[in-house]
């Protein structure tokens, strides 16, 4: 009977093993400013042929966080990361790393593109000031799946200054919220 009680707890563990042994795989190489531009390049073009009224978010934007293929990974713990630049006037003028980690039901891998638009001056700002920004915690954002219909950037703006994109998603795993994720400027 008590060898029965045991099993959920070590498939539990293991299975918390697994997802701490997978995270560092992709962690662990960062990649060069040249490399995070040619893939930020790539993914802008992405979200232009993929994204109704693309062109019109990005004019309306005063800085675009992109985060080209973010990694998500789970098996009941589980964990996100990329690294983008911050693009003002179509110039990166810094780089950043995606992380955030969950725990809970879920299961399977996923890799997608994430731009992140800001709206005003002053969501800009606050997030160029920050040493860790937060997203949820330091600004509300409006996470739109390029698959809905769109809005207008007028209309977006009325919702907040910050709006996340996610598109060009392969793999099998749940949507993303945005909320936990830190974003941490890195130094290239």
């Amino acid at each position: 009977m008590i060898e029965h009680a045991a099993t959920p707890f070590r498939a539990f563990f293991a299975a918390l093993a697994l997802s701490f042994f997978l995270l560092p795989v992709g962690a662990a190489h960062a990649d060069s400013a040249k490399e995070i531009d040619a893939s930020v390049d790539a993914a802008l073009q992405r979200f232009k042929k993929e994204v109704k009224g693309a062109n019109e978010y990005l004019a309306a934007a005063k800085g675009v966080l992109v985060m080209p293929d973010v990694k998500k990974v789970g098996f009941v713990v589980g964990a996100q990361w990329g690294e983008g630049a911050l693009r003002v006037d179509g110039k990166s003028v810094d780089y950043y790393k995606m992380e955030v980690g969950s725990a809970g039901f879920q299961a399977g891998y996923q890799k997608a593109n994430f731009v992140f638009l800001f709206l005003t001056q002053e969501a800009l700002d606050s997030f160029r000031a920050s040493s860790g920004w937060g997203a949820g915690v330091d600004a509300g954002i409006t996470v739109v799946d390029a698959s809905t219909p769109t809005m207008s950037a007028d209309t977006l703006k009325s919702k907040s200054a910050v709006v996340a994109f996610a598109f060009g998603k392969e793999g099998l795993m749940g949507g993303w919220s945005g909320k936990g994720t830190k974003f941490t400027k890195l130094k290239k």
